[in-house]
Formats: structure tokens, sequence, C-alpha cells
């Protein structure tokens, strides 16, 4: 388990010094490999030739990820024809995106809000959609995963202690998709993992994650939610103690909440004094690429998160 970061601590600077040497470095060779049209673009800023790249008329179901971090940006069924020659979506997934000024002091620029990667620009008022914006993307900064046409997919967001190892077990569950770690819960924009942990963002630790509803369900998430932390604990688990490390779902619709109620109250009547919260979903903020896909890039299992049956 990580010991949680303080400022106040003197061993803050080490900490630091040693995240940066013996994690952020390998995981800069762990981005996706680019060409040179993808650096031009991703890296440099440059922009694609219009009506040249392979999404610019691509209507499958699926969700689009960044070409450099492989994180998942947006949805297609958020992706519409604005006859501008470039991909074009009206609504990013929550946290995926940062806008930002861009240098020619007129236009806003969007980045991966991950890894920084370069993937447009955005415009507002132009009336395309009911919601108004158009994310105007290059093709190139793109990858594009493919939903099975029998299914779509469907979200869950979970908060059980250090997310290192609850995305362990969820990442390679019956009928997930895809998964990311990430911050959720609290008031600070774009937080970063030392505003966390400092314990005055509001955020907790969390998992985004996306499934085939007709592989697995959310009943079926939330059970394996509930075995591989404790959710009796209170502002943390095990070791790591800190209000980033409750207990939360966040439910997505009152469907949701209704099935995580159900659950509480069933482990509550066998004893389990159960301290998860109920909350819903708000904006999600990707954590930084060193912390996604923690223990299968190290190839390495957790220790702080063992798999415990209490439903049976």
């Amino acid at each position: 388990m990580r010991p949680r970061f303080s400022l106040s601590s003197r061993h803050s600077m080490l900490y630091m010094l040693i995240t940066l040497v013996l994690i952020t470095a390998p995981d800069i060779h762990a981005m996706n490999p680019l060409t040179p049209e993808e650096e031009y673009v991703i890296v440099h800023k440059g922009t694609e030739r219009p009506f040249s790249g392979k999404y610019n008329r691509h209507f499958e179901k699926g969700v689009y990820h960044c070409r450099r971090c492989s994180a998942p940006l947006f949805n297609s069924s958020s992706k519409f024809e604005a006859g501008c020659g470039w991909p074009s979506f009206d609504e990013a997934l929550p946290g995926a995106v940062q806008w930002i000024p861009d240098a020619d002091g007129r236009r806003t620029e969007i980045l991966c809000a991950r890894c920084g990667a370069h993937l447009g620009h955005v415009f507002q008022g132009e009336g395309f959609t009911p919601k108004n914006t158009r994310h105007c993307v290059n093709s190139v900064s793109l990858d594009f995963q493919k939903i099975p046409a029998t299914s779509q997919e469907h979200r869950a967001v979970f908060a059980g202690g250090c997310f290192w190892g609850v995305e362990y077990y969820f990442q390679s569950a019956e009928g997930v998709l895809s998964t990311r770690v990430g911050y959720t819960g609290g008031h600070t924009e774009f937080p970063d993992y030392e505003q966390v942990c400092r314990g005055t963002t509001g955020h907790v630790e969390a998992i985004e994650i996306l499934y085939d509803p007709a592989r697995t369900d959310f009943e079926k998430l939330a059970r394996l939610f509930f075995e591989i932390h404790d959710p009796t604990q209170t502002n943390g688990q095990g070791p790591d103690q800190g209000e980033q490390y409750r207990s939360v779902i966040f439910y997505q619709n009152e469907e949701q909440r209704t099935i995580a109620e159900k659950l509480i109250a069933h482990l509550r009547a066998k004893g389990f004094a159960v301290a998860t919260a109920l909350e819903p979903a708000s904006a999600f903020w990707p954590a930084e690429d060193y912390h996604q896909r923690y223990y299968e890039r190290r190839r390495g299992t957790p220790y702080c998160h063992i798999r415990t049956p209490r439903f049976e």
C-alpha cells in the first residue's frame, strides 16, 4: 500500500523524487509509439488535412481513445456530422478532455486530460446539436474500439481505497470493456495526485468502468466491489488512511442506486457494518498515466486488496 502523502512530512521531497524517477520515467516509454504524422499533430499541435482522416465519416458504435496513451475520450453516441472535415463530438467522456486557451489567442484547444496529447479544438454556439458544442478532433489523435453490434457500453464508478488494487480485479472481470483510475466526488477541477493526497480537494481515488451489459451487469460488478475491499472501514483501507481512500459507489442512475442499497442491506443483515457511501456520479478526472493499469504494467499483484467472499 502507498503511504499517504503529506506536505508536512520531512520525507515528502524524497517521496516525490522516488515517484518521479522510479514510476514516472518508465511510463514515458509505455506510451504508444507514434508515426511522424501522429507526432506532428499530437506532440507539435499540428492539424491533419480536412476530410483526410479515417474517422471523419466513421459512425460505428464504440469508444474513441487517445492515440498516445489509450485513455477513453469520446463515446460514439456523441459523434455527429458537422461537415467541417474532421471528426466532431458534442460531448467528451467525463473528465477525459481538458480545455485550454490556444496559443493563437482566439480558439480553445482540447487536450487528453491524462497525457496532454493535442486533440484539436472546441467550439460553442454553432447550433449543430442541442448541446451546442463541437469538439473538432484530428483522426490521427484517436484510436477506436468497437462495441459488438449486439451490445452497448454502460458505466460504473467505484472507490475502495488504493485504486491500483481495485483496477487489478476489475480489468479482468467478465464483460468489462475498459477501465481507468482517477479522482471524483470533490470540488477541485483537474486535480493531480499530490493535491488529492493533501485531503483538501474532496476527491477520492476511484475507478471508472465501461462494461457490456450483454455479458455482465451492475449488480455483478457491485458484488465484486464489495468483495475486493473492506466496506466496513471508514475513511481508509488498511494503512491507507484519509478521505481520499473512503468507500463509495457513485451511481449513474436510480437503478444503480437501488441495486447498491439492496446489496448493502444484504451485507448488513449478515452482520457487516457497511460504511460504503452512495453518491451521485460527478465529473471523473483521470489520474496520471503511471497510475493506470499499475499492476499489469509491473506484472505484479496487489497486496492491499484481497478478494473475500461475502455473499455466499
